[in-house]
């Protein structure tokens, strides 16, 4: 059985999470929503995707809580994924509700751990908010784009390189919408391949602040 199989047949059976879709108000102090995956997977849910000339169940990946690394506290998020075939992409999503009918500007972070510094792109860092989940790697924003200075856009993220410390590096993005028509956005983070080499990192320490305009 591969990897991927034993992940998506073992995903519902972590240790508990949080209780339901994490709330969003846009008058609420400080963020609304944080992530630090002390209790486990609770509503994260996992997706992958890579082109059309490799089937999708030749691409091993992995996504789980560990305990190896922690930006704080004792867990983060792990994402593995190979890098035999030089492209894939590995995420995971989590609903955080808001009051539709409104126009917003938030902002989201995270920190993503990199086993080194590196001269080569090894990986990219994905981050992803909007009305739907991501189904391909053309879901998340295209390499070196990030939302923050391009004002109002139908979805928010970045994607940047990792490998660009050794260790624990934030990344984020500021997203503004127009009214939105839905009660629940899509967080989406994970890590893209770059470098024919398989490789391991860990994110933690998200948070999603929001306003109204």
């Amino acid at each position: 059985m591969r990897r991927r199989e034993l992940l998506r047949r073992g995903g519902g059976i972590g240790v508990a999470g949080l209780a339901g879709i994490a709330g969003c108000t846009g008058g609420s102090d400080g963020p609304a929503f944080e992530e630090g995956f002390e209790d486990g997977i609770g509503d994260w849910e996992f997706g992958a995707a890579i082109g059309p000339e490799v089937n999708i169940d030749e691409f091993d990946w992995e996504a789980s809580v560990s305990e190896e690394e922690a930006a704080s506290g004792e867990r983060s998020l792990r994402i593995w994924n190979q890098g035999d075939y030089d492209d894939g992409v590995t995420w995971a999503t989590h609903p955080i509700s808001v009051d539709s009918g409104e126009a917003y500007r938030i902002e989201v972070s995270g920190q993503f751990w990199s086993e080194s510094e590196s001269f080569n792109t090894i990986r990219h860092a994905l981050m992803r908010l909007g009305p739907e989940p991501p189904e391909t790697e053309e879901d998340f924003p295209q390499p070196g784009l990030n939302t923050t200075d391009l004002g109002e856009t139908p979805y928010g993220g970045l994607r940047d390189a990792l490998w660009l410390a050794d260790g624990w590096r934030k990344y984020a993005f500021e997203w503004t919408t127009t009214e939105l028509s839905t009660d629940t956005l899509h967080l989406a983070v994970g890590t893209a391949v770059i470098w024919e080499a398989d490789a391991t990192h860990y994110v933690d320490d998200l948070s999603v602040t929001v306003e109204a305009r």
